[in-house]
């Protein structure tokens, strides 16, 4: 079988959240290494900025010393997460090719910077900046924005995951919807997990009899909403995905970002388009997708929008072997 190549970079700094994330990341390509070919590329970044304020900084053996120490953390803590059970007794996990790339400056650029190609960034919700209250860090938030191909951010668990396992995705018939929609189903399959699809509604709204006679309001009923749902995963997937246990199409009503961050509790993995429709079409990261990346109670995957056309072949082959 024919193997491809891919990239799955991950940025590390010390922190818990740096740790998860590197654990999800090297589990994430031990299950793809049966497939493709995959190396992970440990991203971690020393500071610059206090060089010009102090001297002695400015000696470069100092400069080296600080890189050699922050490379040496780096791969104390590569070797901790590999030799983790977690992670070790995954098949395959001992053979990953892992390497460690530390960057001076400011870590967000240099991780967009990386992301090109890449098949997936992943970054922890929070790092060792000073604000370490946050729901969501700043690196976390820049990498969602502006990364250049799919990126994952790693919550904790805040529930531990239900059987049987799901992976959670908001349904959205745009093209990051879609491809939201791809993404979920073909990470659903190495955990042998179910993909739910939630399509947040809001309720007709007849404030007045008189609307009747007039346009009718905004909002769709249950019934309408569910069906809508359906034939979105029918557009991406096989339509005999839908009920098929692969995939359940649920109709809830409420605000998106609300709803399907209560949805994710318990799951997996909670996966959502980019942007959605939209009106300020400027925007670079959407309003559901900037309040799941920071409320969810589970990692994240925040999907760019791709031509169908590129996904459906090995998204209907992936459900039609998940089901």
């Amino acid at each position: 079988m024919e193997t491809t190549r891919q990239r799955i970079v991950v940025g590390i700094d010390g922190s818990a959240g740096a740790r998860a994330a590197l654990t999800w990341a090297l589990t994430e390509a031990a299950n793809r290494r049966s497939v493709v070919e995959v190396v992970v590329d440990v991203v971690t970044a020393f500071p610059v900025d206090f060089y010009w304020t102090d001297a002695y900084l400015l000696d470069n053996r100092r400069i080296a010393a600080i890189r050699s120490d922050t490379e040496a953390r780096a791969r104390a803590m590569v070797d901790e997460v590999r030799h983790d059970p977690a992670v070790a007794e995954l098949s395959g996990a001992a053979e990953l090719d892992v390497q460690v790339l530390v960057v001076a400056g400011p870590p967000a650029p240099h991780l967009v910077q990386r992301s090109e190609g890449a098949a997936l960034l992943v970054v922890g919700s929070r790092g060792r900046g000073a604000l370490r209250s946050t729901v969501a860090g700043s690196v976390a938030l820049h990498c969602s924005a502006h990364a250049r191909c799919p990126v994952v951010v790693v919550h904790p668990m805040t529930a531990p995951a239900k059987e049987p396992a799901r992976v959670v995705v908001g349904l959205d018939d745009s093209g990051h919807g879609r491809a939201a929609l791809a993404a979920a189903v073909a990470q659903a399959a190495p955990m042998g997990a179910r993909v739910d699809g939630v399509l947040a509604y809001e309720p007709l709204d007849y404030w007045s009899e008189l609307y009747i006679g007039m346009a009718p309001p905004p909002g769709e009923t249950l019934e309408v909403a569910l069906a809508r749902g359906k034939a979105i995963v029918g557009h991406v997937l096989d339509p005999g995905a839908v009920g098929s246990g692969s995939v359940r199409v649920l109709a809830v009503e409420g605000r998106p970002g609300q709803v399907l961050v209560h949805q994710a509790e318990g799951a997996r993995l909670l996966v959502v388009g980019s942007r959605s429709h939209n009106p300020l079409q400027g925007v670079v990261l959407g309003s559901v997708a900037l309040h799941c990346v920071m409320h969810a109670p589970c990692p994240v995957l925040v999907a760019r929008g791709h031509p169908v056309v590129e996904v459906e072949p090995a998204v209907r082959a992936t459900a039609a072997a998940a089901g």
